[in-house]
C-alpha cells in the first residue's frame, strides 16, 4: 500500500509527488561567523522520532510544505504550507 501525504492544498496524495528537500533549521543571522555558517551547512542531527522537513509538491499544487515526520516509523504526523510560519505543535 502506498503511504499517502496529507498535502493542505491538495488532501491526501502519494509520496511519491513530493520531494524531500532537507530539514527545517533556524538559518543564521545574516552577520553570524563562518564557524556558525558551516555548522548550518554540513552539520546535522539525525534524531529518532518526530523531525521536520521541506517537502515540496512537485507534481501537485508545486508549494513548499512542512512535514513532521517519525524517523523510525516514516508516519506523517503533520503537514502544513511552509508559507504558513506558524510552528507546528507536537501531537500526542
Amino acid at each position: 500500500m502506498a503511504s499517502l501525504v496529507p498535502c493542505p492544498n491538495c488532501g491526501r496524495r502519494p509520496k511519491e509527488e513530493f520531494t524531500i528537500k532537507g530539514a527545517v533549521l533556524k538559518r543564521p543571522a545574516a552577520g553570524a561567523d563562518a564557524s556558525e555558517w558551516f555548522d548550518y551547512v554540513y552539520l546535522r542531527d539525525n534524531p529518532h522520532g518526530a523531525y521536520e522537513e521541506y517537502w515540496h509538491h512537485t507534481s501537485g499544487c508545486r508549494r513548499w510544505l512542512v512535514l513532521t515526520r517519525d524517523t523510525v516509523t516514516h508516519e506523517v504526523a503533520a503537514c502544513r504550507d511552509a508559507a504558513d510560519g506558524s510552528r507546528l505543535e507536537e501531537r500526542t
